[in-house]
């Protein structure tokens, strides 16, 4: 199943799927607002897990809320992707998720086969945690590796402007950029 297939009818969420949002800066300014809608009825661990590390519900051992807010985009790659989530290390390095550390890969019948669909980022087989990447192309080759669980509904705008970012060592954008705020609408 194509992930166009998974999203044809109404362009937007049917009220079925949760609405998230990342509110985006670069450089300390704000850039604007990405809205995904997260694939619950196909992938409902990883969208779940998603949606509390945006809400900040999920606590962690002192009671905090733990989640992506103030956590940056640390990998932005042209034409394929930006990837984010790393509340941890801030550089690619961390996996935390509501289910503990890593969680099993939930399955792959979502493919990565437009832009602006939302990913697992992994470190293998079953090693999904907070990260996760935008695409911003097609990219088949991640197809039955990496989780689809979602995509941008509004803001696409927003993910061709970080993507556009100047990049240092290890496709680090050269400007801080910054999930400032999230949530679910």
């Amino acid at each position: 199943m194509s992930s166009s297939s998974a999203t044809t009818g109404n362009p937007l969420n049917d009220g079925a799927n949760p609405i998230v949002f990342f509110d985006i800066s670069m450089g300390g300014h704000a850039i604007g607002r990405v809205r995904m809608e997260l694939f619950a009825d196909v992938t409902p661990r990883t969208a779940e897990n998603f949606r509390q590390l945006c809400t900040g519900e999920y606590r962690g051992a002192n009671n905090k809320p733990i989640g992506y807010k103030g956590s940056p985009f640390h990998r932005v790659i042209k034409e394929f992707m930006i990837q984010g989530g790393d509340f941890v290390n801030g550089d690619g390095t961390g996996c935390q998720s509501i289910y503990g550390s890593k969680f099993d890969d939930e399955n792959f019948k979502l493919k990565h086969d437009q832009p602006g669909l939302l990913s697992m980022a992994n470190s293998g087989e079953n090693a999904n945690g907070c990260q996760f990447f935008i695409t911003c192309a097609p990219a088949d080759w991640l197809d039955d590796k990496h989780v689809v669980f979602g995509r941008v509904v509004d803001g696409m705008k927003v993910v061709r402007m970080v993507e556009a970012a100047a990049v240092g060592a290890n496709n680090k954008p050269k400007l801080d950029v910054r999930i400032s705020e999230c949530g679910e609408m």
